[in-house]
């Protein structure tokens, strides 16, 4: 959530941006002259995680194709995306980035969404609507964007629990 007002602040219409999640512990001991630049000047939670803004991914390669080119080092704890996307009213469908929206005859809204992924599997996401732009007003739960977070997971070797077809008995 910290990373989605983060987003927020910077306001709309902005580029894809991905990060990578590292222990603040970890950091500070790597980099110690972050801790007064941060403002940190007490021990850090051992489960707190900083975002490091990566560098931009291609804009002429699929988000998909993008992702599936990312291999993250031990080091990192976890990634997160943050990226705008106009989607039909009514559906799960997107339009494409730079697709116009009037060449569609449905309704559009414009969300930007904040996914994260953990290498212990764990996942949430955040997703804020431009039409009710407040803080209050933003959703979020660890299966809002699966296919996004499932992306992400595979960035971090994280393994996908198999959907379990119906009628199919539980393992275990």
């Amino acid at each position: 959530m910290d990373l989605e007002r983060h987003a927020a602040e910077q306001g709309w219409d902005r580029p894809l941006g991905l990060y990578a999640l590292v222990p603040t512990s970890d950091l500070l001991k790597a980099e110690p002259a972050l801790a007064e630049l941060l403002g940190i000047d007490s021990p850090m939670d051992p489960d707190e995680l900083t975002p490091v803004e990566q560098e931009h991914l291609p804009d002429d390669v699929p988000l998909e194709e993008a992702l599936g080119r990312i291999m993250w080092p031990e080091g990192v704890a976890g990634c997160a995306l943050v990226m705008e996307r106009l989607v039909v009213k009514g559906s799960d469908e997107t339009l494409t980035p730079g697709e116009d929206p009037s060449s569609s005859e449905k309704e559009t809204e414009e969300i930007r969404m904040v996914a994260g992924v953990l290498r212990d599997g764990s996942r949430h996401c955040a997703m804020r609507m431009r039409s009710h732009d407040s803080e209050s007003e933003v959703l979020n739960g660890a299966d809002l964007v699966p296919a996004l977070t499932s992306a992400l997971a595979l960035t971090l070797d994280v393994e996908e629990e198999p959907e379990r077809g119906e009628g199919e008995p539980e393992q275990g």
